[in-house]
């Protein structure tokens, strides 16, 4: 199964969901900035308010690409204090990378995380009644983690960590597509693993949509104010 777009693959996850409609307490988290568009459909399908968890991935020096894992911080929370990194262990003695790079590496993505918030924060709050992650409790509640695919699964990992430590009743990692390997490892991780699609050659996450475009972060919250609207509109 090929998407047409994020909304397309948002719509046809929000099918897989559908379960969780009748559940009180959930809360779509979306992994910017690819999966808000999809995670969007997910919120408006389920009739859930809809943030995002803030990540970033930790790559490989000269090879960005290659993560050795990824940071994570939840709305509203301070990084210092409620920050999560998470290391592949494998990758970090293959590469031979000590604390003083690992740590520069942290230190930039820390401060785009940071830029990236500061950037909901002004957007949601200008002209609107959105607080940027002020009202959303996540201990006992049912978190749906969205992103746009799986692949090595770092930014998801660490974004699952970083909810651990709210307690929240029920995890879900729910994504349109991904590599079977990834799907079958989260499956030790969260409660639950929604998938769409996960071919048997997975490649990478674009090839299984035919559009793909970069998601800005003006469109990020875009997105979130619309869903702070839809959620006003639906009776108690």
């Amino acid at each position: 199964m090929v998407f047409k777009d994020r909304i397309d693959a948002g719509q046809q996850l929000a099918k897989r969901l559908a379960h969780h409609a009748s559940c009180s307490n959930v809360i779509v988290l979306a992994l910017p900035r690819g999966g808000v568009p999809i995670a969007y459909e997910v919120a408006k399908a389920l009739h859930a308010p809809l943030d995002v968890v803030l990540v970033r991935k930790l790559g490989v020096p000269e090879q960005k690409e290659l993560a050795m894992g990824a940071i994570a911080k939840l709305p509203g929370a301070d990084f210092a204090s409620d920050g999560t990194k998470v290391l592949n262990s494998d990758i970090v003695r293959s590469f031979r990378l000590f604390g003083a790079a690992i740590h520069k590496i942290t230190v930039r993505e820390q401060r785009e995380l940071e830029r990236r918030e500061r950037f909901y924060q002004s957007c949601l709050t200008k002209d609107s009644e959105t607080q940027y992650g002020s009202t959303l409790h996540f201990e006992g509640a049912t978190i749906i983690l969205v992103d746009d695919g799986l692949a090595t699964g770092a930014t998801m990992r660490a974004a699952i960590a970083a909810l651990r430590k709210h307690h929240p009743a029920h995890i879900v990692v729910a994504v349109p597509v991904g590599s079977s390997e990834a799907c079958a490892e989260f499956r030790a991780e969260a409660d639950e693993v929604v998938c769409v699609n996960t071919p048997q050659c997975f490649s990478s996450v674009s090839l299984w949509y035919e559009d793909f475009s970069q998601v800005s972060d003006e469109e990020v919250c875009k997105l979130l104010k619309q869903s702070a609207n839809n959620s006003t509109t639906i009776p108690a």
